[in-house]
């Protein structure tokens, strides 16, 4: 945190206004006590789930959220600053099991606290699982260190390639919702030729027999001029 304070330059004013969005792995009270000495603002999922079954036992009104209820709390413990707290249930096979989150904000319903959450970077599933299935990174193994580190930085260099090309050739088509693994087995197996002409880029030509074809020519013409 402190790298991306100092990468950043954030001033103290500029930290007050920085949202810090924390899954359970990190929303530990030491930290969070941390975030907000630092004037950080936060909604972070807490580290126990022992203390979210106490809490849970607190709450007085439970409101129906979709598929889940919240309710809120008191803080159990001083963060130094001003929070709300509040507790989550839904049914997981058969009996309620409970979360808490911790937020400095002021949102205007308790759904939005739990939305706001859920719009957190998820790099666990954006580049973590697309890398292990998509891009086989679980499976693959060098013998050597040296040899396992290039492989790690070969899968770095697919995964910004694929992520480059997810966004500007995929994006307003419908193979926009593909993970990498149906990027690459749906799409990029398709067989076709690169036609130049005075090593200038002429013509993309894929089989007609494909199923997605002709709508990945259009990806890849849109991807090849830049627009």
């Amino acid at each position: 945190m402190l790298a991306v304070e100092s990468s950043f330059e954030l001033s103290e004013a500029q930290r007050r206004r920085t949202v810090w969005r924390l899954d359970g792995g990190a929303g530990s009270d030491e930290h969070l006590r941390w975030l907000l000495a630092r004037q950080y603002h936060v909604i972070a999922k807490g580290i126990s789930n022992r203390r979210a079954e106490a809490l849970a036992r607190q709450v007085r009104r439970w409101d129906a959220c979709g598929a889940y209820w919240i309710g809120e709390v008191t803080p159990p413990v001083d963060y130094g600053r001003p929070v709300r707290l509040f507790v989550k249930k839904r049914l997981k096979q058969g009996r309620f099991v409970h979360s808490y989150y911790v937020s400095t904000l002021r949102l205007p319903s308790k759904k939005l606290y739990l939305r706001y959450y859920d719009h957190r970077g998820a790099a666990e599933i954006e580049q973590f699982r697309n890398d292990k299935q998509g891009l086989a990174l679980a499976v693959r193994r060098k013998r050597k260190l040296h040899g396992q580190l290039g492989y790690i930085l070969l899968t770095d260099l697919a995964h910004n390639l694929l992520a480059h090309f997810h966004y500007h050739a995929l994006r307003h088509s419908p193979f926009e919702s593909l993970g990498f693994k149906r990027i690459l087995r749906d799409l990029l197996a398709t067989p076709g030729n690169l036609v130049f002409d005075d090593n200038e880029l002429v013509r993309i030509e894929l089989s007609s027999q494909m199923k997605n074809a002709h709508d990945l020519l259009i990806c890849l013409e849109r991807y090849c001029l830049g627009e």
